[in-house]
């Protein structure tokens, strides 16, 4: 019975989406009415707002990291173990992606999952952080980044723990991040993805999707022509 309401209390915290109440409070547009339509702090960037997207953000991760913090925390307690705390990570991170609250439209998880990775041990939620932000600042693309790093958080969660329930939730929530990145899969491809920062509506460069910065900057100055003295 404790497993099944801690289920619940995870997934109901998860339901809260921070995008949305943090847009409230600012006075800012629904994070679904425009950019990607993605209740989630990269696209409220895209309004301009940078606290809200802060905000944002750490709210996403908090109540991923609280949920899983909680269950361990109480676990002998309640006498509950591993397989738990699995179904109680995976349950905050569903919520998330499908909130009761808010209809079942939800975000992409990147920021609740990255909690939840912080939850299960803290080496393995900054790994996968750190690997985030070598291919975002290096690539300037959040999906790309949130796709590369999903790969790599089972690994991690191997190298540190082991094979157990835990890593279940791990590979779980990584598929689950592919699948709601899909589209975002299809725009990487086709060279029509936004990049971090860009304003809502912005549109993405036409080819060159996983090109470096740097070079497509480069190769834009070498297509304008020289003006004339």
């Amino acid at each position: 019975m404790n497993t099944v309401l801690m289920t619940v209390a995870a997934y109901l915290i998860g339901s809260i989406s921070f995008a949305v109440v943090m847009s409230k409070l600012f006075g800012i547009a629904d994070p679904r009415t425009y950019g990607s339509k993605n209740p989630g702090a990269t696209n409220v960037l895209r309004s301009g707002h940078k606290a809200a997207a802060v905000l944002t953000l750490l709210g996403d991760g908090f109540k991923g990291w609280l949920a899983v913090f909680l269950a361990d925390r109480y676990a002998e307690q309640l006498g509950v173990g591993d397989i738990t705390i699995a179904l109680v990570a995976l349950a905050v991170f569903l919520g998330h992606l499908w909130p009761v609250f808010f209809r079942f439209v939800g975000g992409k998880g990147v920021a609740t999952a990255l909690g939840v990775l912080l939850g299960l041990d803290v080496w393995l939620g900054v790994g996968t952080l750190a690997t985030w932000l070598v291919i975002a600042f290096a690539f300037r693309y959040s999906s790309l980044a949130a796709l590369i790093a999903a790969v790599f958080a089972p690994l991690y969660y191997c190298l540190l723990n082991g094979v157990d329930a835990q890593l279940a939730a791990v590979i779980g929530m990584s598929l689950l991040l592919f699948y709601r990145h899909s589209k975002n899969i299809g725009n990487l491809m086709a060279g029509k993805e936004s990049r971090l920062g860009s304003k809502s509506g912005a549109a993405a460069e036409p080819s060159g999707a996983l090109q470096h910065p740097a070079k497509a900057k480069a190769k834009a100055q070498a297509t304008t022509p020289a003006r004339k003295k």
